[in-house]
């Protein structure tokens, strides 16, 4: 018990909370638990995660921002290798945080996970060379289910670390370099989302 330090409610969105475990370490290396139930519950945590996945991807790219729309998932998300910039934007239509953003850098070194509740979409931009991404989802992935928003919306305005490039309208990565002059580089479907004002009306 007591592995791990949590921080909730972080940016003043409800819900998001950023974990930082108990790293064992000595001359060999270093241990640490990675998920464990008892001190996730003792802190309020008491999600319950279906399926794993892991991730690799090269410096500039962006994943995001993603979301699905009938079957929400939480995600408990983390680097192993590398850094990213990880955001969550709440869309919850009852919150008095709706549109607003947070971001935290996740690296190797600092051994963070960024929890993301359900009713949020989330994306990532990586800062090194390489990186290996993994989280835990609290439903599974479904293929027809997926949303998405502009990963450069001006209405929610993320400031993405080490980006250099002017919006023109639209998701598009032209334009778009890290400060070092890697280009930006997204999916193609990721370029083609709209606005939060245009993806969600009430």
């Amino acid at each position: 018990m007591g592995q791990i330090t949590v921080d909730k409610n972080v940016g003043g969105i409800e819900g998001l909370t950023v974990i930082t475990p108990a790293v064992h370490g000595d001359s060999r290396g270093y241990f640490m638990e990675t998920y464990n139930l008892n001190d996730m519950k003792e802190n309020g945590l008491d999600m319950v995660f279906v399926q794993d996945n892991q991730s690799c991807s090269t410096k500039g790219v962006l994943r995001g921002l993603h979301f699905q729309k009938q079957y929400p998932q939480g995600k408990l998300v983390r680097v192993i290798k590398g850094s990213v910039f990880d955001v969550a934007v709440d869309l919850r239509k009852s919150s008095d945080t709706y549109g607003k953003w947070y971001g935290v850098e996740l690296t190797e070194e600092n051994k963070k996970q960024f929890y993301i509740p359900e009713g949020f979409a989330h994306g990532f931009l990586v800062l090194s060379d390489i990186a290996e991404f993994c989280y835990k989802c609290t439903d599974f992935y479904r293929p027809g289910d997926e949303g998405g928003m502009a990963w450069n919306d001006p209405d929610i305005g993320i400031e993405w670390p080490e980006l250099v490039g002017e919006y023109k309208g639209s998701a598009s990565a032209e334009g778009y370099t890290l400060s070092d002059g890697t280009a930006l580089n997204l999916s193609e479907k990721d370029q083609k989302w709209l606005g939060i004002k245009d993806t969600f009306s009430f």
